[in-house]
């Protein structure tokens, strides 16, 4: 994917007489464990465009698959994985219960791990499927590495002065802290 970005930056800065990037970031990417996070992953994308204000429903942004997943609107560049094929037996049934998934929220928690993922680059799925990309890379990640300070982690951050406190959770992952200490997420 870098290399296909770097080729088309080169191509649009020579035909259009200009320079720099045309991006603001890297390209973000994460393995993801189809089976616990695809339709979810899939909902957040197609989401976004509603989320940013530039849409607002989903069949609305024309550069997502939503139309075709949804409503059977012809889109060449899209392929049917599995997991949607499994919603129903038929078209119709299909593009009826990916609606449906459509009718509530992600979960916040959900997408604060899709982000967390993308950011650092860490697997998106279960404990069993991190193992087996840790298996199948022959390394382990490094969020298997912060899993297993979790205990200490919590016991620290019970320890803290306030002021130490507001430095530590700077430093880290806010959600993390909270959920380490029971914090009721998703409640406002």
């Amino acid at each position: 994917m870098q290399h296909i970005g770097r080729m088309y930056v080169q191509y649009i800065n020579y035909n259009y007489q200009r320079s720099g990037t045309l991006w603001e970031g890297r390209h973000k990417a994460s393995l993801v464990d189809a089976e616990a996070y695809l339709l979810k992953c899939y909902r957040y994308i197609e989401m976004n465009p509603v989320v940013a204000n530039m849409v607002k429903t989903p069949e609305q942004y024309r550069w997502c698959s939503y139309g075709w997943h949804a409503w059977g609107k012809r889109n060449d560049v899209v392929t049917d994985y599995v997991l949607y094929k499994q919603l129903g037996i038929t078209p119709v049934n299909r593009q009826h219960a990916y609606r449906e998934l459509f009718k509530t929220q992600i979960r916040e928690e959900d997408v604060h791990v899709i982000h967390e993922s993308l950011n650092y680059n860490f697997p998106l799925g279960n404990e069993r499927f991190n193992i087996q990309v840790e298996q199948a890379l022959g390394r382990q990640s490094d969020k298997s590495k912060g899993a297993d300070l979790s205990s200490s982690l919590l016991v620290r951050i019970k320890s803290l002065r306030p002021l130490s406190l507001l430095t530590f959770c700077y430093k880290n992952s806010a959600y993390r802290i909270l959920k380490l200490i029971d914090y009721p997420l998703g409640r406002r």
